[in-house]
C-alpha cells in the first residue's frame, strides 16, 4: 500500500472513531445529571469516549506525517457524515433530511474551504504570539460559556455556543502542536514546556466543553459546529500568523469565502432543524400538562377557546358556560288585571333566557303592585 492510499485509510478510521466518541459522549450526557455535565468521571462510558476520541488524535496525526495536510484535513470532515448513520444503526437516533442536509453542506464547505489553503515553509510562533494567542482563546473560550450560561433556556443555542468554544480550543491545540512539532525539528528544548502545558489545558477544556455541548442538544448540531470551528480557528491562524495562503490567488480566495458560505448555511440548518423539534415538544409537554386537546378548525368556538387558553382559569370558566338558547320563561298575568279587554295569557310574549355581562340572566317575577280593594 502506498504511502497515499494509507493516509486516506487512517484518516477514515480517525473519522469512524471521532464519530464513535461523539455519540458515546452524547448518551453519557443524556444519562447524566447537570453537575455531571462536564466531566462525569465515575462512568465509565466517559472514558471510553475519552478512549475513542484518543484514537482518532493518533491515527490523524499519523495520517499527516504520510499524507499531505492538504488532503488529510479535509477528510477529517467525513465525522459528522460518519456520525449521523452511526448513531442511527447504533443508538437508533434518527436524522431528518433537514439535519442530513445541513452536515452534507457543512462538511463539503468546510473540505472545499481547506483545500484550497496553499502549505507554506515550517514556521514558528515567537515568544509574544505564542503569549498573545494562548491569553486570546482563553479569553474567547471564557466568553462563549458565559454566553452559553446566559441562553442556558434555550439548549439549542447553548450547545452551539458551548460546541463553538469546544472547537477553539482544539483548533489553537492543534497550533500549538505544530509549533512544538517545528520547535522540535532543531533538538528538544526545555523552553517549550509552557507550550506543551497550553497544549494539554486546552485540549482538556475542548474535550470538557463537547461533553456539556452534546447534553440537550442532540448529536447532529454540535458536532458539525465542532467538525467545523475546529479547523477553520487553525486555518485562520495558519493564514495570520504562518503566512499561509489560499490556492489560485483571487480567484481561490472567492472559493474559499463560498466555500465558508456553504458551510456556515449547513450549522444555521442543523441549528434550526433542532430548533423545531424542541419547540414541538415544549408544545407536547404544555398539552400534556393541561391536559388540553388540539381542536380542528370546524368545531365549536367553546372547545377552541378551552384549547388556547387552558392556562387562565377566568376564560375555563367562560368557556365550559353554556347559555340555553331555546328556553322561555312564561309570565303569569294576574288575575285582578284580567278583563274583557284584557290580551290573552297565551299571546303574552315569553321571557327569554338572555346572557347578561357575560353570564346567564334569569328574570325574577315582579310582586303586582297593584292590589284589588275588598269590598264589605
Amino acid at each position: 500500500m502506498s504511502a497515499l492510499a494509507l493516509s486516506v485509510v487512517l484518516s477514515f478510521v480517525s473519522a469512524v472513531a471521532y464519530a464513535g466518541g461523539a455519540i458515546v459522549q452524547e448518551q453519557v450526557a443524556l444519562s447524566s445529571s447537570g453537575a455531571q455535565q462536564y466531566a462525569p468521571l465515575r462512568r465509565p462510558g466517559w472514558w471510553a469516549a475519552v478512549g475513542l476520541n484518543g484514537l482518532g488524535a493518533v491515527l490523524h496525526v499519523v495520517a499527516l506525517a504520510y499524507g499531505p495536510l492538504s488532503l488529510v484535513q479535509p477528510l477529517g470532515a467525513l465525522t459528522i457524515v460518519f456520525a449521523l448513520p452511526m448513531a442511527a444503526l447504533f443508538v437508533g437516533r434518527r436524522a431528518g433530511a433537514t439535519a442530513w442536509r445541513g452536515a452534507l453542506m457543512a462538511t463539503l464547505g468546510l473540505a472545499g474551504l481547506l483545500a484550497l489553503v496553499g502549505a507554506s515553509g515550517a514556521q514558528s510562533l515567537d515568544g509574544s504570539q505564542r503569549v498573545a494567542a494562548a491569553v486570546g482563546t482563553v479569553a474567547a473560550v471564557v466568553t462563549l460559556m458565559v454566553a452559553a450560561r446566559a441562553v442556558h433556556r434555550h439548549p439549542a443555542v447553548r450547545s452551539i455556543l458551548l460546541a463553538t468554544a469546544s472547537g477553539v480550543a482544539f483548533g489553537m491545540s492543534s497550533v500549538f502542536t505544530k509549533t512544538v512539532a517545528v520547535d522540535w525539528t532543531g533538538g528538544v528544548s526545555a523552553a517549550d514546556l509552557p507550550s506543551l502545558a497550553v497544549i494539554g489545558v486546552l485540549a482538556t477544556a475542548g474535550m470538557l466543553l463537547s461533553q456539556a455541548s452534546y447534553r440537550g442538544a442532540g448529536l447532529a448540531a454540535p458536532l458539525a459546529t465542532l467538525t467545523v470551528v475546529n479547523p477553520v480557528v487553525a486555518a485562520a491562524v495558519g493564514i495570520t500568523m504562518f503566512g499561509e495562503t489560499f490556492r489560485y490567488g483571487t480567484t481561490g480566495t472567492a472559493l474559499a469565502l463560498s466555500c465558508g458560505v456553504v458551510a456556515a448555511g449547513g450549522l444555521i440548518l442543523l441549528t434550526t432543524e433542532r430548533l423545531a423539534r424542541e419547540h414541538e415538544a415544549a408544545a407536547g409537554a404544555v398539552t400534556a400538562d393541561t391536559g388540553a386537546v388540539p381542536v380542528a378548525a370546524d368545531e365549536p368556538a367553546v372547545a377552541k377557546a378551552v384549547g388556547r387558553q387552558a392556562d387562565d382559569p377566568a376564560e375555563l370558566l367562560l368557556a365550559e358556560l353554556t347559555v340555553p338558547e331555546d328556553v322561555t320563561l312564561p309570565v303569569t298575568v294576574p288575575a285582578a288585571a284580567a278583563g274583557p279587554d284584557a290580551a290573552d295569557p297565551a299571546a303574552v310574549p315569553l321571557m327569554p333566557y338572555a346572557p347578561f355581562y357575560g353570564g346567564p340572566y334569569v328574570p325574577v317575577p315582579a310582586p303586582d303592585r297593584h292590589l284589588a280593594r275588598v269590598r264589605s
